[in-house]
Parts: C-alpha cells; sequence; structure tokens
C-alpha cells in the first residue's frame, strides 16, 4: 500500500481560524504611501519610566529564571491588593494567574470550560478573539446583537431568550471594543442574576476600564457574581504595555487551578523580570500619575474626533463613554458595505479605519476609528475624511 506523498500535514482545526480582516487592511496599506492608520487598538504612549526602570533593575537583580506557574507570589498579591484598593472586593492571591496579556487569559478560559456541544454567547460586534477561541474548543457559537438604541450594552431580555440547555458562558468586554460603550450598573447587576440563575460563566474581559469619560464609572463583573466570573485583564492598554505581554486572569479556586495547569503547557510562565515590572505598575504611584495624562490625553482626543465627524458627511459617531474607539455609522444613501466603504476611504483619503463586519455581521453599516494617536495627525486624518466625503 502506498501513501499518498505531501509536503507538510496540517491539523483541520486550524482551518476554522479566520484570518483577521484589521491585518489585512493592515497589509494594504502597507503597500501605500502618505497612510495614516486610525485602525489599531495599541496606545502611542510609551511604557512609564518607572515601570521600565524596575524592569531592568529586576534583570540586575537576577530575574531571570522560571517562575511559578501562577506567577510570582508578590505579583499576584499586588494584582488582589488593587481590586481591593479600587472596587473594594476581595480577592486571593491563589486565584490568580499571570498571563501572557489578556489574550492568552481569554484562550485559556475557552479551552478549560467549553468543549464539543456546549454553547458560548458573544455579543455582536466583539472583539475578534472570542469567536475565533471558540472555535478551537469546538463550542457552538450564539451571537446576540448590542444595539444602539440600547448603548450597546447587552440586553438583559434577549440574554435569556439566547440561553439554551447547552450554553455555558457568556463572553463580556467593558469598556467595550469597538464601540466604546460601558455597562450601566443595573445591567451588570441584572447579567450577574442571570448568570447565577443559569448556571453560566462569564468571561469578562475588561482591559480598557481606566478609560472612561464624562463622569462614567467601570463596575467588574466579579463584583456583582464572584462564583461565576472569569476576569480577564491587561497591563497593555492601561500603562501602555502592549509589548511586554502582561496580562491576569481570577477566576473560581477549582477553575483557575485547571487554567494553571493548561497554562503550564502553553508557555510556563511569564517572563520573571516583567512580572516584577508589573509590581512596579500597581504601586507606584508614578505610574498611575502616567495613567491620568494618558486618560486626560484620550479625553480630549474624543472630543476632537467627535467635533470633526459631527460635521461630515455620510457619517454619524457613537458617543463613547470609554476605551479610545469611536464607532460610526455610514451613511446608508450611499449604498456600501462596511468593507467597501473603508476600502474607499484609504483609496481616496488615505486614512486606515476597520470596517463593522471584522466584529461581527451586527458591524455592518458601521466603523471603528481609534485615536489612539497624536493630534496633529487626527486632526490631518478628520480633514482629509471630510475632504474625501464632501466630493461624493
Amino acid at each position: 500500500m502506498k501513501y499518498k506523498k505531501r509536503k507538510y500535514f496540517l491539523a483541520g482545526r486550524i482551518n476554522l481560524i479566520q484570518r483577521s480582516k484589521i491585518r489585512e487592511l493592515f497589509e494594504k496599506a502597507k503597500k501605500m504611501e502618505d497612510v495614516i492608520s486610525l485602525g489599531i487598538g495599541e496606545p502611542d504612549f510609551d511604557t512609564p519610566d518607572v515601570v521600565k526602570e524596575a524592569a531592568k533593575r529586576a534583570i540586575d537583580e537576577g530575574y531571570t529564571h522560571y517562575t511559578p506557574n501562577a506567577g510570582i507570589p508578590e505579583f499576584r498579591e499586588a494584582i488582589a491588593e488593587y481590586y481591593k484598593t479600587h472596587y473594594k472586593v476581595d480577592v486571593s492571591p491563589n486565584d490568580i494567574i499571570v498571563t501572557a496579556g489578556a489574550y492568552e487569559a481569554t484562550y485559556l478560559a475557552f479551552q478549560t470550560l467549553l468543549e464539543q456541544d456546549d454553547d458560548v454567547i458573544i455579543p455582536d460586534p466583539a472583539f475578534v478573539c472570542y469567536v475565533e477561541d471558540a472555535k478551537i474548543a469546538e463550542a457552538g457559537i450564539i451571537r446576540i446583537p448590542l444595539r444602539e438604541e440600547n448603548e450597546f450594552q447587552v440586553d438583559p431580555d434577549e440574554l435569556v431568550e439566547a440561553i439554551t440547555k447547552r450554553t455555558r458562558m457568556l463572553v463580556l468586554n467593558y469598556p467595550n471594543n469597538p464601540t466604546g460603550a460601558i455597562l450601566k450598573k443595573k445591567t451588570v447587576k441584572a447579567i450577574a442574576d442571570i448568570a447565577e440563575d443559569y448556571n453560566l460563566y462569564i468571561l469578562s474581559d475588561e482591559p480598557y476600564e481606566h478609560f472612561l469619560y464624562e463622569g462614567a464609572k467601570h463596575y467588574p463583573m466579579i463584583k456583582y457574581a464572584p462564583d461565576n466570573t472569569i476576569l480577564a485583564n491587561s497591563f497593555s492598554k492601561t500603562f501602555a504595555m502592549t509589548g511586554w505581554r502582561l496580562g491576569f486572569t481570577i477566576a473560581p479556586t477549582q477553575v483557575i487551578r485547571d487554567m494553571i495547569k493548561l497554562h503550564a503547557y502553553v508557555i510556563g510562565n511569564v517572563t520573571s523580570f516583567i512580572q516584577i515590572a508589573g509590581i512596579t505598575a500597581l504601586r507606584d504611584k508614578r505610574s498611575w500619575e502616567a495613567v491620568s495624562a494618558m486618560r486626560e490625553t484620550y479625553a480630549e482626543r474624543r472630543k476632537l474626533v467627535l467635533k470633526h465627524l459631527h460635521k461630515m458627511p455620510y457619517i454619524t459617531p457613537f458617543k463613547p463613554k470609554g476605551a479610545f474607539y469611536i464607532w460610526a455609522k455610514i451613511d446608508p444613501s450611499l449604498d456600501m458595505s462596511s468593507e467597501d466603504f473603508a476600502d474607499w476611504l484609504l483609496e481616496n483619503a488615505r486614512v486606515v479605519v476597520i470596517p463593522g463586519t471584522a466584529f461581527g455581521k451586527a458591524g455592518e453599516g458601521w466603523i471603528r476609528i481609534s485615536y489612539a494617536t497624536k493630534k496633529s495627525q487626527l486632526i490631518e486624518a478628520m480633514q482629509r475624511m471630510n475632504e474625501a466625503l464632501s466630493k461624493l
């Protein structure tokens, strides 16, 4: 018997994963000259000096070896202190695992809690990784729409209607990417009650918690449903540490124990000296002063971009209360899909925005604009967009 020769073998599951439309657009933009990107969700600020200095010092002090799989105990204690100080929530350091950013945290949650024939409810639109994580876990995916008339909050009534006997988990991400929406306290409480009544886990992804505007507040889901919540968080946005890949998860004891088992075989442990820098980020007032300065700058940019967008033809922005994105509606009279509109802006204005459909079918008719870039570039991008749209 002869076997068919192949140059390589691939697991079928890898074909389930879709390539990010965001990355495809960036690659197209790279081939063009004089392009301004309002696409990527990355702070344009540098990591606070006090955090960088802490990492350098940690290397010199010998933090270059393996750590416990769950993370350095003092770092996990600092995270627990943070939740006690900021939110009056008691968290045991033993219920915390240090991860390679919130990306790994969400991956661990999907792989630990879901299996074939389980269902997970994912809002639409939503950040791109959740659906792909669900596919790898071989879970069924139920999308519930986030509606403009409800300020892009999850509707508790629609949530209940979507739950089946197979539903095991709900994904939340507030402050929200891509819409910039926040969850009001009454909605947080309602969702917490539903999770307890239907025995659901809530994966609550909260990396934008410190970028809030006009008096908005963040209510961590773990405060209202501690026995049902897997909280994923990251230092990437708060402290402008995207390249450091530092995050963490808080979960019930029985869940965190099994997440640590998987984590041990995925990466072993997060880089030791980066964890030490994380302690400084949480405990040093200078790092929090830097966060405050970033938030003020984002608030100014948000106001600037909204002002320009309101004057433009064919586009209407939703006023965000959190994160650093503006979710803007395309005028239906243009008869252009979100992807066509984003391509048109790239070709005619040399500005990158993200089509709403990158985040789900309910994103059709919308684009996401990031204002995590310099004021001068934002002004130039707004002028280019206005000039191009005025010619339609």
